[in-house]
């Protein structure tokens, strides 16, 4: 059974079939779904998606892309009761300068206090750097503690900057980018031990190919676990093991 580490099930692109799309799920073997967040609107939905499906986990956070000029009230309000409900993870959060580079300096301090929060909270960070690696990287090297570790999800960097991210005790989030013709994951993923990686899909958006552009189904991250294995030159089996027992250690504190 595979884990959907990074799946945005709450979108109103699943309102008329999330049970199907689920049932679809476990036909090929995905079971369990960690739901990051984007901002308050978003979360009460989240939360009763989590209270009804036992194998969604829910995530607290204010995407880079919702740091708006309210970003204050935003954090109080999403963080407030924290200690009211199982969260597994603080995200997605980080910085974004693909869309909007309005936001910077307010981006950072939201990412730096998202950080405190991970660190209070004992949580891992799931981390959304969109154009902005050396930013965020700088700030996670600087702002957290030896013990603190996460995601860098949708990585789709250079060799260089997954290394880094390996030192620095973070791992590696690996979803439909991994499929792209202009993509150099798998020239990288050849260098990087499954140790080091999580499975994602980050559904509705970036469908593997060959569907990509349409709706991305939590069912697609077969495609994904797949071509990782054929990379490795392993199992399917042998994936599905080692990046649930990654998901473990970083959201479950299993070791």
């Amino acid at each position: 059974m595979l884990t959907d580490s990074h799946i945005h099930l709450y979108s109103k692109d699943f309102d008329n079939d999330l049970n199907t799309v689920l049932d679809q799920a476990k036909k090929n073997k995905i079971n369990r779904f960690l739901l990051p967040n984007i901002d308050s609107t978003s979360l009460p939905k989240l939360l009763s998606l989590c209270e009804k499906y036992t194998n969604l986990h829910p995530m607290i956070g204010l995407h880079p892309c919702s740091v708006k000029e309210n970003y204050l009230s935003e954090i109080e309000l999403l963080y407030h009761n924290i200690k009211q409900h199982n969260f597994v993870a603080i995200g997605e959060v980080g910085i974004d300068l693909y869309w909007d580079k309005s936001f910077f300096e307010q981006q950072k301090h939201a990412f730096k206090l998202q950080i405190n929060f991970g660190e209070k909270h004992n949580l891992p960070i799931i981390i959304h750097s969109r154009n902005s690696f050396n930013d965020v990287f700088k700030i996670i090297h600087d702002e957290k503690s030896s013990q603190m570790t996460g995601i860098f999800h949708c990585f789709s960097g250079t060799y260089e900057e997954a290394k880094k991210i390996i030192d620095l005790g973070f791992y590696l989030g690996i979803g439909g980018v991994l499929t792209f013709k202009n993509s150099d994951l798998k020239n990288i993923l050849k260098k990087i031990n499954l140790k080091h990686i999580v499975l994602e899909t980050d559904a509705p958006y970036l469908a593997p190919h060959p569907f990509r552009g349409k709706r991305n189904e939590p069912k697609f991250l077969t495609i994904i676990a797949n071509q990782i294995a054929e990379i490795k030159n392993t199992t399917l089996e042998d994936v599905a093991q080692i990046t649930n027992d990654n998901i473990n250690k970083i959201f479950f504190n299993e070791l």
